[in-house]
């Protein structure tokens, strides 16, 4: 097996070349990176495998394991076609994104709806949205102290202003509606 640290986006499509496998050492930031780059190449025929320090937000979402046991299965694990959670930029969330107000600004103002259920129309604190393994693909829930998790393909928010964060990466600069659904295609996970 050949390793390759990665610095930026063309050593990321040099890295993917002819390779049927690639195992992703890092964060769900790192790994959400790599499977946008694959989305957008047209390449989720690869396999990759995730091999976090310590469990992370998408291990617990895919059942994966940490450490030493993540990079065993990295190497002999088999790719299971799992859902692919994207947003209308084409960047991917293997862990969870979240809608929060901009700075200055207690709260977001608008409308977010789940497929047909209304989140909110009006105020609210901020807003999560985490991929599932199951179908339909995603839950969004209001941030705050009980949630109620609303599952459904698509996740949509219209808004005077937001700010997108993507498995904790913030989008450069604030936006006014953001959507986060199902790509038709799932990517394949080696678990």
């Amino acid at each position: 097996m050949r390793a390759q640290r990665i610095a930026g986006e063309p050593d990321l499509d040099a890295a993917i070349g002819p390779f049927p496998r690639l195992v992703v050492v890092g964060a769900d930031a790192d790994l959400a990176a790599v499977l946008t780059r694959l989305l957008r190449a047209e390449r989720l025929d690869v396999e990759v495998a995730y091999v976090p320090r310590r469990r992370t937000r998408a291990t617990r979402i895919y059942r994966l394991p940490a450490g030493r046991r993540a990079a065993r299965r990295a190497v002999r694990g088999s790719a299971q076609r799992v859902t692919l959670i994207r947003d209308e930029t084409g960047s991917v969330v293997v862990g969870r994104a979240a809608w929060v107000p901009p700075d200055g600004e207690r709260v977001i103002h608008g409308e977010a709806v789940v497929d047909d259920t209304t989140l909110f129309d009006g105020d609210a604190a901020g807003v999560l949205v985490e991929p599932t393994l199951a179908m339909p693909g995603l839950r969004a829930s209001l941030q705050g102290r009980w949630r109620r998790w609303v599952t459904g393909r698509a996740a949509q928010l219209g808004s005077t202003g937001v700010v997108v964060l993507r498995d904790g990466v913030p989008a450069p600069r604030p936006g006014r509606r953001s959507a986060f659904y199902r790509n038709i295609e799932g990517w394949l996970l080696v678990r």
